[in-house]
This record gives structure tokens, sequence and C-alpha cells, in this order.
């Protein structure tokens, strides 16, 4: 075909491309497409109708329709990663992410921040907690610290001050996305084994997020104090992941603690800050605009959205206007750990920010930008992205074969999911969207937000039918009664385990019976009767099982099927009725208004079963 000439698709004439990239957002549309090709949107709807795609100009689509369509008309269809969109929406201000401006003279030590890993009981959150008291409670009056999901503390190396952040990130295996997050906002991994336990899955999945962050690993061997703890063998079977403890000739720094007990909190101390000057250069530009990463965030009731960051480089100050995520503000109080008011947050500083205007997601980045105006504007086409991108996914793709079945209505079950933080509920819905139920069933959330459940998530639950879930969150006034009232069923969990399995019971509860064939007998026709009042009688041995009146049967002659489903409407033995005939006893029946049978015939029963379900 001539370059010059358009191809034609169904007979509908495109403009050819030469092979050249086409660069397409996430979720973007056909509309979006037609305009950097210079086409008609009416005219890819039509492509992609002939191609066996029913799609609308103005539809989020999914990157494999995206580049389907643009195989076909010889463009390469890249499709732009969020980071990516990211870095393009923030160069459109002149705002660069991730560089610190300034020369070697601007930058300064900072402190390392630390995530926590390891498989479920074995002592992660009991370590947290050994080095908040140990070390935050020495300078607080009454030893009371806040939970803000990150926290500083104060040691000693060769006689130096030293800090070190924790950032205190939930451990449960659900919380697979937002632990990637934590490790990617991470200088070092510290990942604890129980050393009476060992190796276990999480251990292993822990690794691998760190590894994948490229963070230092130091591992710290707990519960040495119990009965059966073997730290050698924990050292001999992290070998098999590529961490060789340093007295075997590695580079891993292992070491032996009991977070119960307090046992050597302070040579784990010391061996995150000997792998951190060992293995990375710690320094950030404090005097630049402030960047990071949001690290939780939920609804306060008396003080609105509150977001936990963590400041990676520059200063954060009271004052500034920032954005996170598809949330914006100006920061208008700052506070730590302990509650206390701060005006200056420098690198791998944790504070609790109130001023924004919405909560921010788990691992959302943030940024401060020069007035308000240009936050809003990030937000704004940010939240844009994030629609488009999510209509696109949850679009299920409908074919011109399976228009049929999707025409048919469908078993949902729709939810909407409240908990106490962003990371909670994000985290929650990816466990709960990786339900396999098959395809009868589809699982829809159609609201997620944080903070207590209100009387508009009952309005929404019942105009969309849909239960309400609650993590860590109650019902709030008026909305227990409208619940009460409506007939809304709405249920409280404070174990995501729990809530998965409910959801899976009762998405399988919605899931249409399937049924199976089971023979029940084979009678063979040894003559035939004509009867002015029931028609045509066939006069059986019963072969092998039973023949039940009611029965459905088919006819076999030859041993190929002349007629599927027929019943079985009467049955004799001599003159009386009967219900069943055995095995090697005669009978006398009719099937329905059929009358094409012969002498040889073979009648074969069954009926349909509901199946159980795996």
């Amino acid at each position: 075909m001539d370059n010059m000439q358009a191809p034609s698709v169904g007979g509908v004439r495109l403009p050819k491309g030469n092979g050249e990239s086409i660069r397409l957002p996430r979720g973007a549309s056909l509309t979006d497409f037609a305009d950097k090709i210079n086409a008609n949107p009416a005219s890819l709807v039509q492509v992609l109708f002939h191609l066996g795609e029913m799609v609308t100009a103005t539809q989020s689509v999914s990157d494999e329709i995206l580049e389907l369509l643009g195989s076909e008309m010889n463009y390469n269809v890249q499709v732009v990663s969020p980071e990516e969109e990211d870095r393009e929406l923030l160069g459109t201000f002149d705002i660069t992410y991730g560089d610190d401006a300034g020369g070697e003279d601007d930058l300064q030590i900072r402190p390392p921040v630390v995530t926590v890993m390891g498989h479920v009981d074995h002592g992660k959150t009991r370590l947290l907690d050994t080095i908040r008291t140990a070390k935050v409670a020495e300078g607080e009056a009454g030893g009371i610290t806040q939970h803000i999901g990150a926290y500083q503390v104060n040691t000693e190396l060769e006689g130096n001050e030293r800090l070190i952040t924790f950032i205190d990130t939930p451990g449960h295996e659900a919380f697979t996305a937002m632990r990637a997050r934590g490790a990617n906002s991470t200088d070092i991994a510290v990942i604890v084994v129980a050393a009476d336990d060992g190796v276990m899955p999480q251990t292993v999945e822990a690794i691998n997020h760190a590894q994948a962050a490229n963070a230092p690993i130091v591992v710290a061997v707990n519960k040495i104090d119990k009965e059966g703890a073997n730290p050698a063998k924990i050292r001999q079977q992290l070998t098999e992941y590529g961490l060789v403890a340093e007295e075997y000739g590695g580079d891993t720094m292992f070491v032996d603690i009991s977070a119960k007990q307090g046992i050597n909190i302070d040579g784990l101390l010391e061996a995150i800050l000997l792998t951190a000057d060992a293995s990375l250069d710690l320094r950030a530009n404090p005097e630049m605009e402030a960047q990071g990463v949001a690290i939780e965030a939920h609804l306060d009731r008396g003080r609105g959205p509150v977001a936990t960051v963590l400041v990676q480089r520059g200063s954060l100050r009271v004052g500034d206007s920032i954005v996170a995520g598809a949330a914006y503000g100006r920061v208008r109080r700052m506070v730590d750990e302990h509650g206390v008011d701060v005006t200056v947050a420098t690198p791998s500083r944790p504070v609790q920010v109130i001023g924004l205007t919405s909560v921010p997601g788990a691992g959302d980045t943030f940024l401060v930008v020069e007035e308000d105006r240009v936050a809003r504007q990030i937000a704004e086409r940010r939240q844009a992205r994030n629609r488009n991108a999510m209509n696109a996914a949850k679009r299920k793709r409908v074919s011109l074969e399976d228009l049929d079945a999707a025409l048919k209505e469908t078993s949902a079950l729709t939810l909407i999911i409240k908990g106490d933080n962003s990371g909670t509920v994000e985290a929650l819905e990816d466990a709960l969207m990786k339900i396999e139920v098959g395809d009868d069933v589809e699982l829809r959330v159609i609201h997620r937000g944080v903070g207590g459940i209100t009387e508009g998530d009952i309005n929404l639950a019942v105009a969309g039918s849909a239960i309400v879930l609650g993590f860590n969150v109650r019902a709030e006034g008026k909305a227990t009664e409208l619940a009460n009232r409506e007939g809304v069923d709405v249920r409280y969990y404070t174990v995501i385990y729990q809530a998965i399995d409910e959801i899976e019971q009762a998405l399988k509860g919605m899931l249409k019976p399937e049924y199976e064939e089971v023979q029940l007998g084979r009678a063979e026709v040894r003559e035939v009767f004509k009867s002015s009042k029931v028609g045509t009688i066939a006069g059986c041995l019963v072969m092998s099982g039973e023949i039940r009146r009611n029965a459905r049967a088919r006819l076999l002659r030859d041993n190929n099927v002349i007629q599927e489903n027929l019943p079985i409407s009467s049955l004799r033995r001599f003159k009386e009725d009967a219900t069943e005939v055995r095995e090697g006893f005669e009978c006398g029946l009719t099937l329905g208004n059929y009358s094409d049978l012969k002498v040889g015939d073979m009648i074969e029963t069954f009926e349909m079963r509901e199946k159980p379900r795996a």
C-alpha cells in the first residue's frame, strides 16, 4: 500500500501513520487519540466496532484498545505511566520533582529513613514500640507518644548525637501495596525474623520489596530470649536470598535482639547508622522548597484532613502552599510525634500537616509550590487523570461476540468502603478487588473515603444498593438510625482478613448455581404400542439403574442421539402407575408427545443436580 494512501477498516478511511510514536495518558479516550492524529473521533469508533470492540468517543479506554487501534493505523502508541505524566504535568509549571537544587556545598547530611518489615507475629510492632519507649519517651512528659505513622529517635554513634527516622507501616501481607511504597520512600529496611520460627513467606516478600527499592538491609534476629531460638540457622537460611552475614564474609549486618526484653536495641540502631554511612550518601539541600511523600492520612473530627508527611529534600514551613497527590492546601500547622508544634521540618523529618482540603493517598508525593492557585491546578489535573485511569480499568471489554451476554443482567456486589486512614482503605480495596470468583459476579466499589460513616454514605448506599464496610470507624450520629430505617447493611471490621473472607463468601453466594448431569438409568425398547389416549407407548426392559417418572430422557438409535431432553410423562409396571422401575424389570412409558419410537431404541434417563462450588 502506498504511504500516502489511507488504510480502510470496514470501509472507514483513516490517516495512516509511518510508525511514529503517539503518547497518550492512561485512560485516554478516542477523542484524545483523534486530536493527536487529526482524525474524526467518530471514524475511530467505527474502526473499533469493525475490530469487535464497542466504545464511545469520550469513554476512557484501556491500554490494550489504544494499542490495538494504533497498530491497525500504523502508529506506535505509548501509554504514559502515571509517574511520567506527573513529571510532564509538573514540567508545565516549571517544577522539577526529585532534584536537589544547588551545588555540593548546599547539601547537608540527613538522618536515614528506616522501615521495619517482616512476617506477621515476628515482633515488628513490639520492636518499634520498644525503640519508641526507650528512645522517644525519655524526653516526654508522662511518656505519651502520638501515633503519626513515623517518628525520629535520638541515638549515639562514636560519641556523636545522631537521628534515625522510623516509618511505622503495617506489616500485614494484605498491605503489600503500602509496604512496597514504604520501601520506596525508605533508605534502609530492617527485616525482623524470629529466631525460634525462621524465614517465612512474608519474610521473603519483605526482602523482595526492599531489594526492588535498592534499599540496604539490616536483619534483626528477634526473640533470642525464647526457648528454641537459633540465630545461626536464620543466618544460614537468609544466605539463599542473597543476605550474607558479615561474619560469613558478606556485607549484611545481622543483630541479635529481644524486643520484649529490650536486649541489644542500641546495637540495632548502631548497625542501622553504620550501614547508612557505609552504603549511602544521605545528603539533601535544606534550603530548597520542600518535597517528599505522604506516609498516611486521615480525617480528624476537629482538625479536618491530616496527613503525615516525610520531608525528603528541602524544608517545609508553616504557610507553604503544598500539593500532595490529588489534595492541596496551605500548611496551617505542623506537629511532631509528641504533639509539639513545628515551624520548620528539615529533610528526613516526619510531621503531621494540617490545612489540606482533602485526604491524600498513602504514598502520594507532596511538593511545595509558589501559590495556592498552582497547587489547585496541579491537584485538579491529577484528580482528572486518576478518574480516567480508574474508569478505563473498571470498564469491561465488550466484544460483538459476547454482546448478548453483556446485555443480560450480571450479578454485582456494590460496596462503600470507609476507613480510619487512606492507606488502610486503599489496601482493603486492593485486596477485595483481587478476589476471584469467576466472571458471573462483579465486585464494584462506588465510593471509598476516610473518616466515620456519614448520612451521605448511607444515602449513596440506598441509591446504589450497596453494602457499607467500616474499617476501624463507626457510623456517626443519625447515620445509624438512617441505615436501620432504610435497611442498609453496615458491617464493621478491625481485621482486614475477616472483611476479605466475608466478602468472598458473599460473592460466592451470588453465583448462579452450576448444574451437572447425573445418569439415572438405561432402558431398551422391546415393543411399541399406539394408544389413542396417551399416544405412543414404549414397552421397555430396564438394562441398568432405574427409570423414574418425570425424569428427563434422551433417545438413542444405533448409538446416535435422535432426540434430547424428553420428559418421561407416564410410567407403568403392568397396569399400575409406578414412580420408578429398577434394573431387570419391564415397564411401559411415554416420552411426552414424541412418537417416533422403534424397537431396539435405547432410552437414557438423567437429572440435573446442583454442583457444589470449590
